[in-house]
């Protein structure tokens, strides 16, 4: 055990899972965690500029390995993996099977989280480019139509006490939000009259979560790291909706 608290960057998306996961890590070791919480390019970018995180759970596999090549950080793992839902306002009427007519459709305000600084955003255009190779000019509409609402350095951040995708929806910034199936999950439970939609197989990406250590981080970082691989972790990540590595 460090008596100095183990400093843990993590995405956004893992703010309600791993803040249990780490209540229960605490208390079992005795080793106190740090844990900071943002948009994974945004903390790559921080962590670069010299901010002493020692372990990084990102949402995505690229964060973790441009770390990993610049020698500093180990070679990251998939540690839990997520997929795309639809976050739709009530009186969005939509199915899986006509998700992609809906966000193309010019009345319906889209929204997604900002690329290369939110891996949810990435996600998105990568849904936008499975979508051409159905419907081609599909990409080009996407592209040109999603608001970048969430995740970028300047955007607005919600009140206290409010969930990003809840607050977004609430504040009707769209019709149709694209985000990760637990965030979406998470924004209904805030606010009932929104509604998931699943996207369908022939449009989903699938979101595989990378996780890095520094090198010189004290073995507690390594031993959180491999915790969160174990089965009472993984346990509480597939009661939050996430899913196996």
């Amino acid at each position: 055990m460090s008596a100095e608290p183990v400093s843990v960057y993590a995405a956004g998306s893992l703010r309600e899972v791993l803040t249990d996961i780490a209540r229960d890590h605490e208390a079992r070791t005795g080793q106190k965690l740090q844990l900071t919480f943002a948009a994974s390019g945004l903390l790559r970018e921080r962590i670069e500029k010299g901010e002493a995180a020692q372990v990084f759970a990102s949402a995505d596999t690229q964060h973790p390995q441009r770390l990993a090549a610049g020698g500093g950080w180990q070679a990251p793992q998939v540690f839990v993996r997520n997929s795309l839902c639809a976050l739709t306002q009530a009186e969005v009427s939509t199915t899986p099977q006509q998700l992609l007519a809906t966000l193309l459709d010019p009345k319906v305000k889209l929204g997604t989280s900002t690329p290369k600084a939110d891996p949810s955003g990435d996600y998105a255009w990568e849904l936008f480019r499975r979508a051409d190779a159905l419907q081609p000019g599909a990409y080009a509409t996407l592209d040109r139509k999603a608001l970048q609402l969430t995740g970028g350095p300047n955007s607005p951040r919600p009140p206290a006490g409010r969930g990003t995708y809840e607050w977004v929806m609430d504040q009707r910034q769209a019709d149709v939000f694209l985000t990760y199936c637990t965030n979406a999950v998470a924004a209904q439970r805030q606010l009932p009259r929104l509604k998931v939609v699943a996207v369908p197989p022939s449009l989903q990406v699938g979101a595989a979560y990378g996780l890095t250590v520094k090198r010189d981080a004290p073995p507690a970082a390594a031993a959180f790291a491999q915790a969160l691989l174990q089965p009472p972790a993984q346990a509480v990540f597939a009661r939050y909706g996430f899913g196996a590595p």
